[in-house]
């Protein structure tokens, strides 16, 4: 028979050799094996799991974070949903005061039906923020799309604008 057709032959030396070894040295061999494991369990299972637990409280407080701010948009959305509808002639009267009051000569608002569009030249992003904030609660009006690009902002402490068009949605 070859050498490679019997399996217990590996297995046969394997054990030939440790017989031939010192008892010093099959401790020896014993104790790096026994480290080894450890090692390995180590790495595997132990250093994952404290990982884990370690990271658990800033998970949680994180998701508790995220939990109460879904809490506030729903409160919020909630609150929109309860309020009277709106005539769109007051709506519109409350879009053409919000504009003009917060944003002034940086933008220029024209309707079509029941939309509005703004258009934006350099409005601080603090304004158009306000606005977006104060156009939402007064006029109902709800942003449907934005193609805006921002500017300024290249120094630290620099004002940031915004420059584009806004489409809003009116109450009917």
């Amino acid at each position: 028979m070859s050498d490679t057709t019997n399996p217990d032959q590996p297995a046969a030396r394997l054990a030939a050799a440790w017989a031939a070894l010192q008892p010093r040295e099959r401790r020896g061999l014993a104790l790096a094996a026994a480290v080894l494991g450890l090692a390995l369990l180590w790495w595997l299972a132990l250093a994952p799991a404290l990982a884990t637990l370690r990271a658990a409280p800033a998970q949680r407080a994180e998701l508790q974070a995220q939990a109460q701010q879904m809490q506030r948009w729903q409160r919020e959305a909630e609150a929109l949903k309860a309020q009277p509808r709106l005539a769109r002639d007051t709506a519109v009267a409350a879009l053409e005061a919000a504009t003009h009051q917060r944003l002034g000569n940086t933008a220029q608002l024209s309707l079509a039906g029941e939309r509005a569009q703004v258009t934006l030249t350099q409005a601080p992003a603090q304004d158009l923020a306000d606005w977006l904030a104060d156009v939402r609660a007064s006029a109902r009006a709800v942003p449907l799309d934005a193609r805006l690009t921002r500017s300024g902002d290249a120094a630290p402490g620099a004002a940031v604008h915004w420059s584009g068009t806004l489409s809003l949605s009116l109450p009917s």
